[in-house]
């Protein structure tokens, strides 16, 4: 199956990025290499572009992409958590501009085996990294039903994130739960009618929950922020599109504090902490896609872009 992900808010994100044709910029998130192709067209002689990411299929298909940018394009299969020592190693220190596209992509949803999709049948998987070896399927017979009722309610920010963790303990101790048409039938059977009726897909939330904690998401956004801006140029930027109310709050909070970390008690005179602003946030509030975009791409529904500007 071909790698095919309709970058969101790709004009607003590039524009947020302000690419000058000389600097040298990374995709964190390169997927089919949409964000970063745009970049590319951007660049001078003497730019150029790092792209990053775990999944090997979005590895192959971006280089596919990309192959006509030549020496600009330099790829890695990593996560960015990494993003400050792999660039380390290719001799880099500082850079103009980072962005990141965040959630999972049209492909890895698409592509039935990868487990990500509760419209498939297919085995729980959920690795955005194949090399990883836990799976969705460890979380839903391993995980204890405190833990599982924690990750759906914190995660995939479900109200009957009790009763789906109870029912899927229950038929776990019958035989083991293998397939992504097993786990559905399972929260369809915990959560009451009517709300099947009004609020989506039903098994929406806990397969996003599952996700994120699998691939440790909230933990490797919140651990990597303060280092992306720390390897910024001044005046480079930091694009991120989140898709999810607890990503945007991290982002949100980060660049709040990265533009005022002053401890100091709001009483004091003057500072005396001596923590010093490293830039300023661009977008007071996030940026969100347009009518145009939303009607051509539903999956840009949850999409939010917020930029910081490195001092």
């Amino acid at each position: 199956m071909e790698f095919n992900h309709k970058s969101v808010l790709l004009k607003e994100t590039i524009d947020g990025l302000c690419v000058k044709p000389e600097g040298i910029y990374v995709d964190g998130t390169l997927g089919g290499g949409g964000h970063s192709y745009e970049v590319c067209a951007r660049l001078g002689e003497k730019g150029s572009i790092i792209g990053i990411d775990q999944d090997e299929a979005a590895v192959r298909a971006a280089g596919v992409r990309l192959k006509d940018f030549g020496e600009k394009v330099t790829i890695v299969r990593s996560n960015y958590c990494n993003m400050k020592s792999k660039l380390h190693e290719l001799g880099i220190d500082r850079v103009d501009g980072i962005m990141l596209d965040l959630g999972v992509s049209s492909y890895q949803l698409d592509t039935a085996d990868r487990g990500f999709s509760y419209r498939e049948d297919a085995p729980l998987d959920m690795r955005m990294d194949r090399r990883q070896e836990t799976t969705a399927r460890d979380i839903v017979n391993g995980y204890s039903e405190m833990d599982l009722c924690r990750v759906i309610r914190d995660y995939g920010e479900d109200k009957f994130a009790k009763n789906i963790a109870r029912h899927i303990v229950r038929e776990r101790s019958r035989r083991p739960i293998e397939t992504t048409g097993e786990l559905t039938e399972i929260i369809r059977g915990a959560i009451p009618m009517k709300y099947q009726k009004k609020g989506g897909h039903p098994a929406k939330r806990t397969f996003q929950a599952i996700r994120i904690e699998l691939n440790r998401e909230l933990e490797v956004l919140s651990e990597s922020l303060d280092d992306m801006i720390d390897i910024l140029n001044s005046g480079g930027r930091l694009c991120i599109i989140t898709f999810h109310s607890l990503e945007d709050r991290i982002v949100k909070n980060a660049f709040r504090k990265n533009e005022n970390p002053c401890t100091c008690p709001k009483d004091f005179p003057v500072c005396v902490c001596g923590k010093v602003s490293k830039g300023r946030v661009i977008t007071r509030k996030p940026i969100l896609p347009g009518e145009a975009e939303l009607s051509e791409n539903s999956r840009a529904k949850s999409a939010k872009l917020r930029i910081f500007e490195r001092a």
